[in-house]
């Protein structure tokens, strides 16, 4: 896949403009606790910055949807670009004007992971390379969580949390502008759509994969509390960055592997439901205690389901979505696994970080993948079928 032309330049481009994400919550913490903030502010302003791309990455892939890529994606890298770099200027000593640049750097992230999602079609020959870029890309992701907080933290060290904001500034406008000024993201046009059509969230099909992706964001976010929970039983306080970091770097194989393996197009359904499935029995074994190595040998299971669901999941979301509509679905199946995320650490810390969490949340997807299943059989492989034609 990565030999067709363009296809590497969309991919790192992306990565690179997404890295933020990973790099500003933690830089955000470091911020907040060197101008003498406490650490709750700081969480709070994680939060936010969190939370902010799920309302802001929906209308701006409405926005791609209808005039192209272009306008979105340097719209957003502005707005991301000037909040990041006041803030790192201005420090957070004033809090309401922090406040705003930090949900304006989140609500104004880039669409890229849902134009990246709508290039595909164009840049490569079939559905099958189609696909595997698709898996590839939600496993290059992992690598926006694993590498982005150790950059950002190994930057703050080295020079300053503002040294690392300027950074993460100039990583989501660099990969910005050359995401956009590639051509088939030049040339990128929504497929066109009826006036009056329903939006994303208007589509039976699509509204249960949707809210099963709030169910899978919550594993994760369930997960990082859960391993603060495990570090503290065990006494070994490595284990809470380590334990994302392996289940991460394990969601990166498994995207790998399943690219490789994955069948047809029409088995996607039936390949969802056994997704949700085994993705939830992988964390049973994590409800026994047991001591911290055999901890992080047992999150390499469901981390390496993690991905592939993750990708079939999102795929389905893109291909049900009305015609002329996939950069907004994509920024909807985003939106649901922030909200996700949230939910999950909320609901962890308040319940003690027991893995029995996680595993809630994915039976919870599962079900709602099945829900999705039994659906009538002849409406959903149309709808796959014109998506992906679309």
């Amino acid at each position: 896949m990565l030999r067709h032309r363009h296809c590497g330049r969309l991919l790192i481009a992306s990565v690179v403009g997404r890295l933020p994400l990973g790099m500003v919550p933690v830089t955000l913490l470091l911020t907040a606790r060197t101008d003498g903030h406490s650490l709750a502010t700081g969480s709070v302003l994680a939060a936010m910055y969190g939370l902010a791309p799920a309302f802001g990455l929906p209308l701006l892939g409405r926005l791609a949807d209808l005039r192209g890529l272009l306008v979105p994606c340097c719209l957003g890298a502005a707005a991301v670009t000037a909040a990041l770099c006041m803030v790192a200027l201005a420090g957070t000593s004033h809090l309401p004007l922090t406040v705003a640049c930090v949900v304006l750097a989140g609500a104004g992230c880039p669409p890229l992971e849902g134009g990246l999602r709508s290039l595909w079609g164009a840049a490569l020959p079939d559905d099958a390379h189609v696909r595997t870029a698709c898996t590839l890309d939600a496993s290059a992701q992992q690598i926006v969580y694993v590498a982005g907080p150790a950059l950002a933290i190994g930057i703050a060290t080295w020079l300053s949390p503002a040294a690392a904001l300027l950074v993460a500034a100039v990583a989501t406008l660099a990969g910005s502008l050359a995401f956009v000024s590639a051509r088939p993201a030049r040339k990128w046009r929504g497929a066109a759509h009826r006036r009056g059509q329903s939006g994303v969230l208007g589509s039976r099909a699509v509204r249960p994969v949707l809210i099963s992706l709030v169910f899978l964001g919550a594993t994760i976010g369930a997960l990082d509390v859960a391993g603060v929970a495990v570090a503290a039983r065990e006494e070994a306080p490595w284990l809470a960055g380590v334990l994302p970091a392996v289940f991460s770097a394990a969601g990166l194989l498994g995207g790998v592997l399943f690219a490789r393996f994955q069948g047809a197009a029409d088995a996607r359904p039936r390949h969802l439901a056994l997704l949700g499935f085994m993705f939830t029995a992988a964390w049973l074994p994590l409800l026994a205690a047991v001591p911290a190595p055999v901890v992080l040998a047992l999150a390499m299971l469901p981390g390496a389901l993690f991905v592939p669901l993750l990708t079939a999941a999102s795929l389905t979301v893109t291909t049900l979505a009305p015609p002329g509509r996939s950069s907004e679905a994509v920024g909807w199946g985003s939106s649901a696994i922030r909200l996700g995320l949230a939910f999950g650490t909320g609901q962890a810390g308040s319940l003690g970080g027991h893995f029995t969490i996680p595993l809630a949340a994915a039976a919870g997807c599962a079900l709602l993948l099945v829900v999705h299943t039994l659906r009538p059989a002849a409406a959903t492989t149309a709808a796959c079928q014109a998506g992906y034609r679309g």
